[in-house]
């Protein structure tokens, strides 16, 4: 694969060009930029397929260059020293990133799952829903990408009434009766929803409060949910669970 590498500071670029040729020699650094409009010229010129690019760059921003490129036919990895700025965003986005100081295996990972995508030609689609989402000015309910073998599924965060952990699969129950099987671990998206109100009732399940029925006293607390699931309640988290029901 062809890449570029996008940071405002040489001595990241440097660190970023010596791990790739240690740890992903497939990878072929055609040009570096530390400033926007560099990478704008060194993308259309060069037409990479990955793109490795920094988020906060001085007053603009990774996704700055994203909305000045007209064609996105390449993958980005995200690459920062936050863990805040735009991730939030990515990982709803199903995107990837690297916090900085760059580990060497989730490197080779990224760069895997990169690959792959390039494969199914599935490239664009996520970075215009990630840009899309950043650009909204009012407040709104999000969505989250769901990436699927052949497809992605772009769902309302208030559509989702649980999820289930399935060993490092999560399920994902709709509210209109569907099931989503994806090839992540529960815990990552536990972290993603717990700020939108998802709570965690038990170790393999996560709830949207907005579909709980009620709280049955059997077994020690379990929650029924509008759609007549019964989800059960570990007891390090009943009393949680109680407080944010109301009960």
């Amino acid at each position: 694969m062809r890449a570029i590498l996008v940071d405002d500071e040489q001595a990241n670029l440097d660190n970023l060009q010596v791990m790739l040729a240690s740890y992903c020699p497939a990878i072929k650094v055609v040009a570096t930029a530390n400033n926007i409009t560099t990478a704008f010229d060194q993308v259309n010129l060069h037409r990479p397929d990955l793109l490795f690019l920094d988020i906060q760059m001085g007053k603009t921003t990774g996704f700055d260059l994203l909305n000045q490129l007209e064609e996105k036919t390449f993958e980005v990895i995200f690459v920062t020293a936050y863990d805040n700025y735009g991730i939030q965003a990515v990982k709803f986005a199903a995107l990837d990133y690297l916090l900085k100081p760059v580990d060497p295996d989730e490197l080779i990972l990224a760069v895997s799952k990169a690959e792959s995508r390039l494969e199914s030609k599935s490239n664009g689609q996520q970075l215009n829903f990630l840009l899309n989402q950043i650009k909204r000015t009012e407040p709104a309910i999000p969505k989250i990408a769901l990436p699927q073998q052949h497809e992605i599924r772009y769902v309302s965060v208030d559509n989702i009434v649980r999820c289930i952990a399935d060993n490092t699969y999560t399920y994902f129950y709709l509210s209109n009766g569907e099931k989503i099987l994806i090839s992540k671990p529960l815990k990552e998206y536990s972290d993603l929803l717990k700020p939108q109100g998802f709570v965690r009732a038990h170790q393999s399940h996560l709830v949207n409060p907005k579909y709980v029925k009620s709280w049955l006293k059997e077994d020690g607390g379990i929650l029924l949910m509008i759609n007549g699931d019964k989800i059960p309640v570990s007891k390090p988290n009943r009393e949680m669970i109680k407080a944010i029901l109301g009960r």
